[in-house]
């Protein structure tokens, strides 16, 4: 048996193991060299973008691990702001399928497991906040149950 505030709880927190792979992107696309090629607006432009969702991933988190419980409480406000991040993140999954190919970059084992990784926490992210925004009422989630 899950409980909807402790998945949500463990979503928050997981939005700050992203921000380890925030933290390697420029190394890993080696943006030193391929931010050199496009002009110097194109270049800012790319850096405060990835700023700026680096700040959107610790607000969700932040807000998250101080608020699960108001999150998970089914008020307007709750479900519209866990509906907000399960759609973010469900967005982000179907961009990890449909427009990124990382198979230039799983040369080492941990990119791969990385690439996988990150893929399991977008679709983490979208179901325990879709539960919050869709059905706070459900407070447990059983997942298996012996004997029936």
């Amino acid at each position: 048996m899950i409980r909807l505030e402790h998945a949500v709880m463990i979503a928050g927190a997981l939005h700050f193991a992203i921000l380890i792979a925030s933290a390697m992107v420029p190394g890993v696309l080696d943006w030193r060299n391929e931010l050199a090629k496009v002009s110097r607006m194109t270049r800012h432009v790319v850096w405060v973008h990835g700023i700026f969702i680096v700040l959107i991933i610790i607000g969700f988190g932040t807000v998250t691990l101080f608020h699960a419980r108001d999150l998970c409480a089914g008020t307007p406000l709750a479900r519209s702001v866990c509906m907000l991040i399960a759609l973010f993140w469900g967005a982000r999954l179907i961009l990890q399928f449909a427009l990124f190919d990382a198979e230039p970059y799983r040369d080492r084992v941990v990119l791969r497991f990385g690439n996988h990784g990150l893929t399991l926490l977008f679709a983490y992210f979208t179901v325990a906040y879709g539960w919050a925004a869709l059905w706070p009422d459900q407070a447990e989630l059983v997942l298996w149950r012996a004997g029936t």
